[in-house]
C-alpha cells in the first residue's frame, strides 16, 4: 500500500511484560526465561463452554490443551499465569470451578522463530477483494515453529485485529506470488473459497526445474500421501484404487534467450497450470517426471536429507546452502477469476521474484 512504512526484516517485538498481546498461535512452554528477566508474553484465550461448565480450573485448561500434564498446569495457575479476561486478575487455585461464559487467558513467553521477511505488497484491492504478492519464506498460518512471523499476524499489525479479510486458499511458506483473500462472516470470502473448491480459478506458476524440458507435458498422475515415506508431509503417486486422489498438471517450457544452468547443470523455466488443486501437486508431479524444482527440500532431494533437519541434526537453511537456494523456485504468477461481486472475469500477475530473476530472466514476452 502506497505511504506505508517500510515493515522490518524480522517480526516487531511484543511488548514486555506486563504488556501483553493476543495471538492464535499454538502454546509452548510457560517457563520464564533461565535468567528469571521479564520475558515477552503472548496471550492464548479459552472460553469456557456449556460442555465444560462446572469444571475445576486445572481439569478445564487440561481438556482445552491436552498435551499439557495436571502438574504442569498446576505450576502455571500457581505462577500467576492464567488470568481473568475481564479483570486481569490471577485465579490461582487449581480448584476453583469454571461458569459456561467466562474468558481466562493464558500468558506464556513468545517462542524464538526463524527470522522471514515480514512483508507484503498489494496487487489489488477493492471492498471485497484483496490480492497480495507474498514473498518466499514468509508462512500464511501458524505452525509448530511460526507464531508471529507469519502473514496473518502480519495482517492483524498492518491492518489491525479486527480487518476483516480471510484467505480464500493458501500457498506454501517458500512459495512466492499471488494470494487471494475475501471477507470474512458469509461474504466474498466464502464465494471465493466455493471457487477455488470448484475449480473455477485458473492458477499458472512458473518454476525453475532441473533439466531441459523440451515442449509440453501433461502430467495425470493420482496423488495421496507418499507411499512407504516416512514424513508424514510428503505426497507422492497413489492409484485411486488405494485412495489417491485424481491430480492433473500441464507444463510448459518458457522461452529463454540462452540455455540456462545451475551448478553447471542444465534447468529450464516452465509455467505449471494445475487443474486440480492437491498438497504439493506441481513439485510432486514435476519431480515424478524427472524435473524436480530446484531447492525442493523435501521431493529434490533423498528423503533422510529432509528427515535430518525434522530430526533437529541440521538446520533447513543448511540443506538449502547445500542445494544453492534458500527457497524453492516456485512462484505463484497468475490467478484469474470472477469477481466475487461484479462477476467480471480478472486476472493478477505476481512479478517474478529477483532472487529467482537472477537464475533465470522472465521472459518478455510472456504476460
Amino acid at each position: 500500500m502506497a505511504g506505508e512504512p517500510t515493515i522490518p526484516a524480522v517480526a516487531p517485538g511484543l511488548a514486555r511484560a506486563p504488556g501483553l498481546r493476543d495471538t492464535a498461535g499454538p502454546m509452548d512452554d510457560l517457563d520464564e526465561s533461565d535468567s528469571g528477566e521479564a520475558v515477552e508474553l503472548i496471550l492464548i484465550p479459552l472460553e469456557v463452554d456449556p460442555a465444560r461448565g462446572g469444571m475445576r480450573l486445572d481439569r478445564f485448561i487440561g481438556g482445552r490443551i491436552a498435551r499439557l500434564s495436571r502438574t504442569r498446569i498446576q505450576e502455571i495457575i500457581g505462577a500467576g499465569r492464567v488470568r481473568c479476561a475481564s479483570s486481569g486478575a490471577p485465579l490461582l487455585r487449581a480448584s476453583q470451578r469454571v461458569r459456561v461464559g467466562q474468558r481466562l487467558i493464558i500468558e506464556r513467553p513468545a517462542p524464538r522463530e526463524p527470522a522471514v521477511v515480514l512483508d507484503y505488497s498489494v496487487i489489488f484491492e477493492d471492498a471485497e477483494l484483496l490480492v497480495l504478492n507474498k514473498p518466499a519464506g514468509l508462512p500464511v498460518h501458524p505452525s509448530a515453529s511460526y507464531h508471529r512471523h507469519t502473514l496473518t499476524h502480519l495482517l492483524r499489525v498492518r491492518l489491525g485485529a479486527d480487518h476483516g479479510w480471510e484467505l480464500a486458499h493458501r500457498l506454501d511458506r517458500e512459495t512466492s506470488g499471488v494470494l487471494v483473500l475475501g471477507r470474512r462472516g458469509g461474504g466474498s470470502g466464502r464465494a471465493l473459497k466455493q471457487a477455488f473448491l470448484g475449480r473455477a480459478v485458473e492458477k499458472l506458476y512458473w518454476a525453475l526445474v532441473h533439466g531441459e524440458v523440451t515442449g509440453p507435458l501433461r502430467v495425470d498422475l493420482p496423488l495421496g500421501p507418499a507411499l512407504g515415506s516416512q514424513i508424514r508431509v510428503k505426497m507422492g503417486p497413489r492409484p485411486l484404487a488405494e485412495g489417491g486422489l485424481a491430480a492433473l498438471t500441464a507444463v510448459t517450457p518458457l522461452p529463454s534467450a540462452a540455455a540456462l544452468s545451475f551448478r553447471g547443470r542444465p534447468i529450464s523455466l516452465v509455467a505449471a497450470a494445475p487443474f486440480t488443486g492437491r498438497q504439493h501437486q506441481i513439485r510432486v508431479h514435476l519431480a515424478e517426471i524427472g524435473h524436480p524444482v530446484l531447492g525442493d527440500k523435501l521431493y529434490g532431494v533423498e528423503e533422510e536429507a529432509f528427515i535430518a533437519v525434522a530430526e533437529g541434526r541440521r538446520s533447513l537453511d543448511d540443506l538449502g546452502r547445500e542445494l544453492g537456494l534458500l527457497r524453492h523456485a516456485l512462484h505463484a504468477r497468475s490467478l484469474t477469476l470472477a469477481h466475487p461481486r461484479s462477476g467480471e472475469v480478472m486476472t493478477f500477475v505476481a512479478p517474478w521474484p529477483e532472487d529467482l530473476a537472477a537464475i533465470a530472466p522472465a521472459p518478455r514476452e510472456v504476460l
